[in-house]
């Protein structure tokens, strides 16, 4: 029998959890009880933009204008905002630049001020909505009889009809804490405030790299800006001897933020569902990457930048990658950073979009979501062929984090270097790592660091690291696999060694990807190949491999979507 009143449960109030509740109270039933489960004290912000993901010299990489809609803009939110929190940030509200990026501790109170004002919209509504603060959830039981479903908490225990996880962020501990000096990531940037009188290895050179140098920079000196407006470093007396280097596969550094023409990355030329499904039946069920490429980013371009489509239109995508790859191999990974500081300023003064830069931003959203339906040797290349660009391509450097590496580099504090894919950093047991690699002289290189910080961003958890015990024994949750549509690829994969690929009772192939598996509606799927009604999850790092790519807020607001719509459009029998 239906109840009256669904009850929802929503695991962790971060960012997915404020746009999954926004979408709730959105939702147009009043016949609901919300209840937020939230580890910390404050509602919003979530690893990213609260003290556990950073400090107060780490910005964002988007803007109020690109940011999804939740209840008022930053922009007005800034006129109420507490002095105190204005005078921290030194922002004068009158000034405010819609188009400029935010301290990220000052946009998680910006978060967490959405997230009184839905509050109060569903209580005027009639929705109930009940909060734990300080509560970690231990387990998920599923209720296969009432379909519903029991969270699991230090003290207490209470049933729901939907739970939905939105956990956000996780970065396991490994080697942290046993040995000195080995920091498996960057945050709480608090435990990395270090003053350090010796050279530093960062491996990776992603965003989280870069809140890692900005973080050490000022514990080791100062940034100082000229008349003229240039930034200096100058190193403090006692770190004579600090410096950073950054280790990272492609040897290159992320691009600059510029302007986006279209900030929520959602045009109208995109690959509908229905055509997504199409293309299927005509290919064995599989989503073709080739496709994908050519109508979600080749042909964009042949009303929007000719001249570049025809430079691109018969290439493949190994041939794209090589094509934008090439300049960066060929130039210094500082130079390029300086020239592509002097393109976005150009970009940002006059509104006008490096158009190829935000297409390969719209293609690496609009993929996220199918990417369950690419064939196993699809997803190898995008992982290894597309993937790397992408992500050089979209990291969105703001300009403010960009001029401080640029200053860095200048001082002699800051330097890059390229490792094969083999490197490997071994833990020490008097404390630090060595650090081997080859580099790009085919030199057998092996260096000895005190200090080692992890910077390769949020990991794809596994199917193992999955955290709710029960589920995992109820065989109600499923470990990721992607077909492989052809059998010999398959049997390549297992002759270089791959031991990942599996083959199926039926003689098809599989291959094992990370994180759990799920339908489109974000549905746990059980070990039968049976979708859960009862409960959902957002949670980034556990569905990575059927979502190897994830946009920040624009994938809160477009996963969120998805789940209401599912709730609202399968009654329970």
């Amino acid at each position: 029998m239906q109840q009256n009143k669904k009850r929802i449960a929503i695991l962790g109030g971060g960012p997915s959890g404020l746009f999954m509740y926004k979408r709730l109270i959105e939702s147009g039933s009043t016949e609901l009880e919300v209840t937020i489960y939230e580890r910390k004290s404050m509602l919003g912000a979530g690893m990213p933009y609260g003290s556990e993901g950073a400090n107060d010299e780490h910005v964002t990489n988007v803007s109020d204008n690109e940011i999804p809609s939740i209840v008022n803009s930053i922009e007005d939110w800034l006129q109420t905002a507490p002095s105190e929190l204005l005078d921290r940030f030194k922002i004068n509200p009158e000034k405010f630049n819609e188009f400029k990026v935010l301290p990220r501790i000052l946009f998680g109170y910006y978060l967490s001020s959405q997230f009184e004002l839905l509050q109060e919209i569903a209580a005027l509504k009639g929705i109930t909505t009940v909060i734990h603060y300080h509560t970690n959830v231990t387990d998920l039981r599923y209720n296969k009889e009432d379909k519903t479903t029991t969270v699991v908490t230090e003290n207490r225990e209470e049933e729901f009809d939907y739970a939905i996880i939105c956990t956000g962020h996780k970065w396991p501990l490994r080697y942290e804490g046993k040995v000195k000096g080995y920091y498996d990531s960057p945050y709480p940037p608090s435990k990395i405030a270090l003053k350090l009188n010796h050279p530093v290895a960062v491996r990776g050179s992603s965003l989280t790299a870069i809140d890692a140098i900005r973080t050490l920079a000022r514990c080791n000196g100062n940034f100082i800006r000229e008349e003229n407006g240039t930034l200096h470093y100058e190193k403090a007396e006692e770190s004579a001897d600090f410096k950073i280097i950054i280790h990272s596969r492609s040897g290159m550094l992320p691009a600059v933020r510029f302007h986006l023409e279209d900030s929520h990355l959602r045009p109208d030329s995109l690959l509908t569902r229905e055509e997504i499904d199409a293309h299927r039946k005509e290919n064995e069920g599989f989503l073709s990457l080739d496709f994908v490429f050519k109508k979600n980013f080749k042909e964009i371009f042949r009303e929007k930048d000719p001249d570049f489509y025809k430079r691109i239109k018969d290439l493949t995508i190994e041939e794209f990658v090589d094509d934008m790859m090439e300049i960066r191999e060929r130039l210094d990974p500082f130079v390029l950073l300086r020239a592509e500081y002097t393109e976005a300023e150009k970009s940002i003064k006059r509104q006008q979009s490096v158009y190829w830069k935000e297409m390969l931003a719209v293609l690496s959203f609009a993929m996220n979501h199918p990417a369950k339906y690419l064939s196993a040797e699809d997803m190898q290349r995008l992982q290894k062929v597309l993937m790397p660009l992408i992500s050089i391509v979209i990291a969105f450097v703001p300009q403010q984090s960009c001029s401080e590496l640029l200053a860095l580099h200048h001082a002699g504090v800051l330097d890059i270097t390229a490792v094969n894919h083999e490197s490997s950093v071994e833990p020490q047991h008097g404390g630090g790592i060595i650090y081997r690699y080859t580099d790009e002289n085919e030199n057998q290189k092996s260096e000895y660091f005190n200090t080692f910080i992890d910077c390769i961003g949020q990991p794809h958890l596994s199917y193992e690291d999955f955290p709710f015990t029960t589920l995992l024994s109820q065989k109600a949750v499923s470990p990721a696999q992607l077909k492989f549509q052809s059998s010999s690829a398959a049997s390549d994969a297992i002759e270089a060694g791959n031991t990942l690929v599996e083959k199926n009772p039926d003689g098809s192939y599989s291959l094992k990807v990370s994180g759990i598996a799920i339908n489109d509606n974000f549905q746990i799927i059980d070990q039968y190949g049976a979708y859960n009604e009862s409960i959902y999850i957002m949670a980034v790092p556990y569905i990575g491999g059927y979502n190897p790519d994830y946009s920040g807020l624009d994938f809160c607001e477009a996963a969120s979507l998805e789940i209401v719509g599912s709730i609202y459009s399968e009654e329970k029998v």
